[in-house]
């Protein structure tokens, strides 16, 4: 990171618990150097034990993935950064979507599956973005299950968390009983935006080209290209971590 990343970063990044008064030995090793190698890993898509000498010991970073993962520290710092943007906390409105992804030979059977319509074994991430492509849920499952009943999981997840948001739109995948279930149990109005037939080629259709750019913005990060997490709430944790990336890039821009 530079100098100018760097302080974006610090000030989005959750205390420690020692600071807290939580207890615990406070942590010895450097913030910055830490973030940057979590960052290496995810964008250049190396494994653990294959970190640069430069950074930390791999399994002292890897410890530091670990204890973020597990304490929600990486999703608090994601969601840090995107206040920081300028989003508003609570947003109105948000994008659904899923994309599957091969999954490497480390994730186990449970959690994969072969995803029939785009011909895909491994793994699908289902998220929801605002109207600027920035994450507010995200669940991770075998490529096998369906939007529709992921769907309804993850927009009750989004419903209680932001409590404000009153429309999404989805594509074709998501009609039927997801329908009514957001209008009923959620007050959401689900829109579904389709693909019209006559249409040949490439097109943007209105609303959904933010989430699908989203899909794409994970993509650049190589960790991502392909599932190589045991847990899925690994995979899910790799996620925050490109997005924020993404963030803080875009943050440190404008501060110049």
């Amino acid at each position: 990171m530079s100098d100018a990343e760097w302080s974006v970063v610090r000030d989005a990044m959750p205390a420690p618990s020692w600071l807290e008064g939580r207890g615990g030995q406070p942590e010895s090793y450097c913030h910055r150097q830490m973030v940057d190698a979590v960052r290496y890993l995810v964008a250049g898509g190396i494994a653990w034990r294959a970190m640069p000498a430069d950074f930390p010991a791999w399994d002292r970073v890897y410890a530091f993935f670990r204890r973020w993962r597990d304490k929600g520290l990486t999703a608090e710092f994601h969601d840090r950064l995107r206040e920081a943007a300028g989003r508003d906390a609570e947003p109105t409105a948000g994008i659904i979507d899923a994309q599957s992804v091969k999954g490497a030979g480390s994730v186990p059977a449970a959690s994969r599956g072969f995803d029939g319509g785009k011909k895909v074994n491994g793994r699908k991430r289902h998220i929801v973005v605002d109207t600027l492509g920035l994450l507010l849920a995200v669940m991770v499952t075998a490529a096998s299950a369906t939007d529709r009943d992921v769907g309804q999981t993850l927009l009750a997840q989004l419903h209680a968390r932001h409590w404000r948001i009153t429309r999404v739109w989805a594509d074709g995948g998501y009609t039927g009983r997801l329908v009514d279930f957001a209008r009923d149990a959620l007050s959401v109005a689900l829109t579904v935006v389709r693909r019209s037939d006559d249409t040949r080629g490439f097109t943007v259709l209105p609303k959904r080209w933010l989430v699908e750019r989203t899909l794409a913005w994970l993509m650049h990060s190589r960790r991502l290209a392909r599932d190589y997490e045991t847990r899925t709430d690994t995979s899910k944790s790799m996620i925050h971590w490109s997005m924020s990336i993404v963030m803080s890039r875009r943050l440190a821009r404008r501060a110049r």
